[in-house]
């Protein structure tokens, strides 16, 4: 929805309009319908807005309470944002827009930090209440929120390199950042990023900060995957899901005052989504997009022969996309641009060239992230499922990028440092709250390695066209739901066994019983030609060198044979180095 920022100085001197200047210039695509400022002396914020809910004038953000004396800026939906005003239209609270925004300004007044366990949405917002700074996120953190904290203040911003801008940033590589990056295929969870200047609020998270410099951060939220006390049979599991689901997708296309389009892939998850919003309303006025790459060998570039089976079905008004393969490479760098932290995932710049056509269209879309984590549909949880040891022992083989010691061969050894990757998760699998260990599993995806991959992917390359992309199968209700079902149903079918129960009556079979496919980038998938050549030439420059974060001996044996080092989950490990360096090429040097 936007792009915010801001900054809380600790020095008491003011703050700086250029500041919130340099911020805003990168924000700008992500709301390139109107921007604002708010400066009091010491706090000051800044919007970039993409006006979708109250289009008029009294949206605008930064959003000033005179009243309540509270500021606010806000990125995000609120999707119960009608109920929650009526509630406080009831406590004698008068408002003078019909936005979400004005909604969490008057939440936030009546009940305090209590006022997140209310809001059911994705949203990263900030209120100056004149005492503190107040900052949070929402439970999935489906919207990013970066910041950087030194002895003079406290600075946000919805993206990194927002905050490389402002400067005063330690920009040196983070040793535990960086080895999540390359053992969790560029997941690095809140609050760390690559950089170790620069943290994010991690989701579910709020954070309050004092002029004086004190910061205290906390959780409002955690996700239990555990059985009900009153049994459930599968049928009425899948009754319960087919409910929430459908609420959570009508929730996300009524909730704005523009047309709200569906990025329909040909997959189960996109397909079920279009089915879905035909049980409530009239979809031959729906927009879906489908987006296609030329083939490759025998490697197809495209889904289409599954999305243009649903759109027969339901005459939706779509638009079929056909990107030829030069466009890919020539335009990874602008990606990369968009990119707040370094993404390996190769559908990253299909993302992005598919929003900007779609952003013609539309400023607002419904995706299917987020259905493979909350139902178990990837290929690797039966088999880590059917594993044995200790948590770490069936986790690790089947998803990590590399062994410690291989990232110890990686990297120069003044990146060397612990396992801190299989600390992190072990930790994270032992938390109380989960069953099973495939609860345990999926519990952790869907809280923390998916906010750094899929979804945060999604966002930054939607945004970099002003293009919202609300993701239902991430609705918190709908989440809780799912994370009480058992393990055994959802791995049914090869995985998404409610998905697909629920789809028997709304879709194709074919669409349905399709093995699961991924975003087809056929361009990418082949380390050859000239995408070898670019990362030949990125990892032989003299930035490179200079940089000296790679052991040589390494990249050139990557290099030697570049289509023989993959990782678990199909990856090139010579592109996971190849990304790390464009970007920070792109944004640190």
């Amino acid at each position: 929805m936007c792009g915010i920022c801001g900054e809380l100085r600790f020095d008491a001197t003011p703050v700086q309009a250029q500041t919130l200047d340099k911020m805003l210039k990168v924000l700008a695509p992500r709301g390139p319908d109107d921007a604002g400022q708010w400066i009091k002396n010491n706090v000051g914020f800044g919007h970039q807005r993409l006006a979708i809910i109250d289009l008029s004038e009294h949206g605008h953000q930064p959003m000033y309470d005179a009243e309540l004396g509270l500021t606010l800026v806000f990125n995000g939906t609120i999707y119960n944002y009608p109920q929650l005003r009526k509630e406080l239209i009831q406590k004698g609270y008068q408002f003078f827009s019909h936005s979400d925004t004005e909604v969490i300004l008057k939440a936030y007044h009546a009940w305090g930090e209590q006022c997140l366990s209310r809001l059911q949405g994705m949203f990263a917002f900030a209120i100056w209440d004149g005492r503190r700074l107040f900052v949070a996120r929402d439970r999935f953190g489906i919207k990013p929120l970066y910041y950087a904290q030194t002895a003079k203040g406290f600075r946000f911003a919805s993206t990194l390199p927002a905050l490389l801008a402002a400067g005063d940033v330690d920009k040196s590589i983070d040793p535990v950042g960086l080895h999540h990056q390359f053992t969790l295929h560029a997941v690095i969870p809140a609050p760390y990023t690559i950089l170790k200047g620069i943290r994010k609020v991690p989701p579910a998270h709020f954070i309050t900060i004092t002029p004086e410099g004190k910061v205290e951060t906390q959780r409002y939220w955690q996700l239990q995957a555990q059985r009900p006390q009153q049994a459930l049979t599968d049928s009425q599991w899948i009754e319960a899901t087919h409910e929430a689901l459908k609420a959570a997708v009508d929730s996300h296309r009524t909730i704005a005052d523009v047309p709200v389009g569906v990025l329909l892939s040909g997959g189960l998850d996109s397909s079920l989504l279009v089915g879905l919003l035909a049980e409530n309303t009239d979809v031959e006025n729906l927009l879906t997009f489908s987006i296609g790459f030329d083939d490759v060998a025998d490697e197809k570039g495209s889904e289409f022969e599954y999305s243009d089976q649903v759109v027969d079905r339901y005459h939706t008004r779509h638009h079929k996309l056909q990107i030829p393969n030069n466009q890919v490479l020539t335009r990874l760098p602008e990606a990369i641009t968009h990119m707040s932290e370094p993404m390996v995932g190769q559908d990253a710049v299909a993302f992005y060239l598919l929003a900007e056509q779609v952003s013609k269209q539309v400023k607002v879309v419904q995706s299917g992230q987020g259905a493979d984590e909350v139902f178990a549909g990837y290929f690797w949880y039966p088999m880590m499922n059917a594993a044995t040891g200790s948590d770490l022992d069936r986790f690790a083989p089947y998803y990590f990028d590399r062994s410690h010691d291989e990232f110890l061969q990686t990297v120069t050894s003044d990146y060397h440092g612990e396992d801190y990757t299989s600390l992190l998760v072990s930790e994270l699998l032992a938390a109380d709250g989960a069953d099973d260990f495939l609860d345990k599993v999926l519990r952790m995806d869907v809280t923390t390695l998916i906010v750094d991959d899929p979804v945060k992917r999604v966002d930054n390359m939607t945004m970099a066209w002003g293009l919202e992309a609300r993701v239902p199968f991430l609705d918190h209700q709908l989440v809780e739901l799912a994370a009480q079902i058992p393990p055994e149903l959802k791995l049914r079918e090869s995985g998404k066994h409610p998905l697909k129960a629920i789809a028997r009556d709304l879709l194709p079979a074919s669409v349905i019983d399709r093995p699961k496919g991924y975003f087809p980038m056929p361009a990418l998938k082949y380390v050859r030609g000239e995408f070898l050549q670019f990362m030949q030439e990125t990892l032989d420059s003299t930035a490179c060198h200079q940089r000296g974060l790679f052991q040589r001996d390494y990249v050139n044996k990557l290099l030697a044979q570049p289509e023989q080092y993959m990782t678990k989950l199909n990856g090139s490990k010579l592109w996971h180095l190849t990304l790390l360096e464009a970007w920070l090429q792109e944004h640190v040097d």
